[in-house]
């Protein structure tokens, strides 16, 4: 978990801000999510966070690149740590209620899905650095 905050701590000084507590406690609580997590579920995990601050503060974290935003079709954002600081999985999003949950692909799956991407993307002349894969559909509690 130190390697995680002084990774993050890097990534701060980077854009000029600092390792707060709040933020320290954020990327504590995001590192414990088993899938990304709404503002609302970040606040109820750690009642000490106000929900300004949260905002505020994941803004900063997005901007430093210590947390992502996935985005889905409802009201509230979803927040995860970024894949510099987690494994790499890919997301299924429910278009009905918004859940948002990780999976891994498995290895040979992935190694393929990455040389089909670098394939397509050398026909355009574009250099990749990495994807990200979301799956819409209906969870098994909307279905």
């Amino acid at each position: 978990m130190d390697d995680l905050h002084d990774k993050a701590t890097q990534r701060l000084r980077r854009i000029s801000q600092r390792y707060t507590s709040s933020r320290r406690l954020l990327v504590t609580v995001m590192a414990a999510a088993e899938r990304p997590l709404t503002i609302p579920e970040i606040v109820e995990r750690e009642r000490s966070l106000a929900t300004s601050s949260v905002y505020r503060n994941l803004v900063t974290l997005e901007q430093a690149g210590v947390i992502t935003k996935v985005v889905t079709s409802h009201d509230h954002g979803r927040y995860e740590l970024s894949e510099q600081f987690a494994d790499h999985h890919h997301h299924l999003v429910c278009t009905m209620c918004g859940e948002v949950n990780d999976f891994v692909l498995p290895p040979a799956v992935e190694e393929a899905l990455d040389a089909a991407l670098r394939k397509a993307s050398r026909r355009e002349g574009f250099a990749p650095d990495g994807h990200t894969f979301d799956v819409t559909g209906t969870c098994t509690n909307c279905q």
